[in-house]
């Protein structure tokens, strides 16, 4: 990978992100308040307990020392920390194109593939979703650099496409996903809350810890004095024709409503949501993660 100059990973972000250390093990372990574990054996394994043999267990488990003073079969059963599973959800849809110099796609794809590498960088592993109304890509968890070539790749072949539907996305994700482990979705959130939230509800209750990065371009956070403007929907190709002036205060509320929202729904089930506007720097988002 070494050889090879990737649009969204460079030189500089790697060498920023070498005060970073995310540990999907260490915040998932802090949201269950407990170890995760697997009972199997490997490198960096303590012993656990004894069991009974059963016909098919691997008989070099067995311990003969304790067969020889009891005439019965036990194994040893080990304890061992696993790797943790990162899924990256990117809204690929054509919202997300929003955007003069940098668009949002852009600016997520940055984060997602700084993201990508600090989890394999770190030994864990790291699965990739690009969606708009449905899920386009999915590439499962992996954590090799070849893995991460692979995603850094399709970031860069990635365009913006149809329309949102993060909540019937994430329905159709949520099958797909294995192992329980960190959700992260990045998007522009053009989607009903409580449907949203309503997806999302299968991950928690299995043990998700949820992280939604909402990005906004500042020009749909305030609207720009513009006079009479042609307003265009990116995803229906609808148009309107309005003076700024007449539809600011209202486009103010309705979107300080939706992103209180999302807030306020994040907050009641113990998921973190951030507000990443394209105007602030990346690696910024990354604080809420490394903490």
């Amino acid at each position: 990978m070494s050889h090879q100059r990737f649009q969204y990973l460079r030189p500089e972000d790697i060498r920023k992100l070498a005060s970073f250390e995310f540990a999907p093990k260490a915040v998932v372990e802090g949201y269950l308040a407990g170890r995760h574990l697997s009972h199997s054996r490997g490198s960096s394994v303590e012993f656990r307990d004894y069991r009974q043999y059963v016909p098919g267990d691997d008989l070099a488990l067995v311990d003969w020392r304790v067969y020889g003073r009891t005439d019965r079969y036990y194994l040893r059963t080990y304890e061992q920390e696993t790797s943790l599973d990162c899924h990256l959800f990117l809204d690929s849809s054509a919202s997300m194109g929003f955007g003069k110099g940098l668009t949002k796609l852009e600016y997520a794809s940055f984060f997602t593939a700084c993201l990508s590498y600090l989890v394999i960088h770190g030994g864990d592993r790291v699965s990739l979703q690009l969606f708009d109304n449905t899920i386009r890509n999915f590439f499962a968890p992996g954590s090799t650099g070849t893995h991460l070539s692979t995603l850094l790749n399709a970031l860069e072949r990635n365009t913006p496409g149809g329309q949102t539907s993060l909540a019937e996305s994430l329905r159709r994700s949520f099958p797909l996903l294995r192992r329980r482990g960190i959700l992260i979705v990045v998007s522009d959130f053009f989607d009903d809350p409580a449907a949203i939230f309503a997806a999302l509800s299968p991950y928690l209750h299995r043990g998700f810890k949820v992280f939604l990065y909402h990005v906004l371009n500042p020009a749909e956070v305030e609207l720009e004095d513009r006079g009479l403007v042609a307003f265009r929907d990116l995803e229906t190709g609808q148009r309107i024709v309005a003076h700024t002036d007449d539809v600011r205060a209202g486009y103010a509320v309705a979107i300080r409503k939706h992103i209180d929202s999302l807030r306020d729904l994040a907050t009641r089930r113990n998921v973190d949501y951030i507000v990443a506007r394209t105007d602030t720097h990346f690696h910024h988002l990354f604080e809420r993660l490394v903490r």
